[in-house]
């Protein structure tokens, strides 16, 4: 991983609050994320990672602080927004069509990238023909990257839980984002698929070029292939660092250990 070039900062979270009523979510909450690095948001239960991931990508409107996303400052963007500046986003629970094929589900994908009408998709003439075939092209390379040919035609509810997972990942890579947001990646993985996903994350990141932010309970697997680690407990920064830099934060220690509270 040190051959790898890592940028500038191209995502700059500063003072985020968020409440849920009298409930306080996050609490000036501040770090930022460099171009191609992998960085990790960690945490224990209800530490705010997933209300975190949601303020960034335009689902919660964070009562203060503000996000600037390459350069462009914005106090609460809508999720539409996010996709279109190239972030793209993966789901704890599969937001998966699961009746549909696995090559169809990451078509849904290109969505954003259509510029025909829903009319000239439904006939697929001319101009729309030539435009999904375009589009397929480039699901048909995700298929591939992703190791899952064998089941391009297999409705997703089928599959298992570590394809389904993967099958989620190529729907938001045929987003081409710059930023691909990961909650929770490999929650519920046996240990091989964990591997496997690991070694899918890092070749996102190696051969697109992506940059990760990710979400994940599985400290060993989050020192493995983080550059940076943010850690959050009850809602407030704990911790911000390399993996050995926390690793060895006495607050980060303690709040993984319970002898904080």
């Amino acid at each position: 991983m040190a051959d790898r070039k890592i940028g500038d900062v191209i995502l700059d979270v500063r003072n985020i609050s968020l409440r849920f009523g009298g409930v306080k979510a996050l609490t000036d909450i501040s770090f930022d994320v460099r171009e191609h690095e992998v960085r990790a948001i960690i945490g224990p239960n209800g530490a705010g990672k997933s209300s975190m991931l949601n303020c960034i990508n335009g689902v919660y409107a964070p009562q203060e602080g503000e996000i600037t996303l390459r350069g462009q400052t914005f106090r609460h963007m809508n999720p539409r927004q996010v996709a279109e500046m190239g972030i793209a986003r993966t789901f704890q629970n599969l937001a998966l069509f699961k009746g549909m094929s696995v090559l169809d589900n990451i078509m849904t994908g290109r969505n954003l990238r259509m510029k025909t009408n829903l009319f000239q998709q439904a006939i697929r003439f001319g101009a729309a023909e030539r435009e999904e075939m375009a589009h397929r092209e480039v699901v048909e390379k995700i298929i591939d990257f992703l190791e899952i040919q064998a089941h391009r035609k297999t409705p997703v509810g089928r599959l298992p839980y570590g394809l389904q997972k993967r099958v989620d990942l190529g729907r938001a890579l045929a987003m081409e984002p710059k930023l691909l947001l990961l909650d929770e990646p490999m929650a519920g993985m046996n240990v091989e698929e964990k591997q496997d996903m690991c070694r899918f994350i890092l070749d996102v990141n190696d051969e697109y070029g992506t940059t990760i932010v990710l979400i994940e309970h599985d400290m060993g697997v989050v020192m493995d292939i983080s550059d940076r680690v943010v850690v959050l407990d009850y809602g407030k920064k704990i911790g911000d660092g390399t993996p050995g830099e926390v690793r060895s934060n006495s607050d980060v220690i303690s709040a993984y250990l319970g002898t904080s509270h």
